[in-house]
């Protein structure tokens, strides 16, 4: 069996070459499958609505404005006042829980769905992220894992925030002792976020995180 100068056979290097290959389609097929579904939405709306926008521009005796065809002008204002007179229904009780039933199904069936969707609302309202006040090292496994301290009681416990990389709005929660936990004094809730979002870097060369 060859080898190089590694060690590794021929086989086990294919193997980890295949299983990295592997890898990367699925992270780029779950990446894109929204992207996907969001395209093929529009461009059946869009031929949906073009023979409207074509009799309206008809109607109206238009071939050109603006030096654009009267068809897709009158298509694309259809298709931006529909969304914006379902945005208004969506303000109603009935129509909302509706869209509520679906949004759900969307996050249970489509992967990174909710991801896309908080990044789109956060780019339409970009809302204030209120963030909690200590930061803090906590050790899991053998490691020690960079969070948020949510509250502790006198006897030294603490209940801890460990967001997800880098989508810092999910995680999951720890309850963690006193010997468990190491706070960062130097390195306040928002660097904490913005270095996770970064894969962690600028903990140690910037903020000369301690461990």
């Amino acid at each position: 069996m060859q080898s190089d100068g590694t060690g590794l056979s021929w086989g086990t290097r294919m193997k980890t070459l295949f299983r990295s290959l592997g890898n990367l389609f699925i992270a780029g097929f779950v990446f894109l499958l929204p992207l996907f579904i969001a395209f093929e939405i529009v461009t059946r709306a869009w031929k949906n609505l073009s023979s409207l926008g074509q009799g309206i521009a008809r109607l109206v005796g238009a071939r050109h404005i603006l030096g654009v065809e009267a068809e897709t002008i009158f298509t694309g204002l259809m298709l931006i006042v529909i969304c914006i007179l379902f945005g208004w229904l969506v303000r109603f009780s009935l129509v909302g829980a509706l869209h509520d039933i679906i949004d759900r199904q969307l996050i249970t069936y489509i992967p990174g769905y909710e991801g896309y969707k908080a990044a789109a609302e956060g780019k339409l309202h970009k809302p204030v992220k209120a963030l909690p006040p200590t930061t803090a090292l906590v050790m899991q496994s053998g490691f020690w894992r960079p969070g948020y301290v949510i509250e502790h009681d006198a006897a030294g416990n603490s209940v801890v925030f460990l967001p997800d990389i880098p989508n810092t709005d999910q995680g999951h929660v720890l309850l963690a002792a006193r010997n468990q936990l190491q706070f960062l004094p130097s390195v306040s809730p928002n660097q904490l976020d913005a270095a996770l979002k970064k894969l962690g870097k600028g903990l140690l060369s910037e903020h000369e995180v301690v461990i």
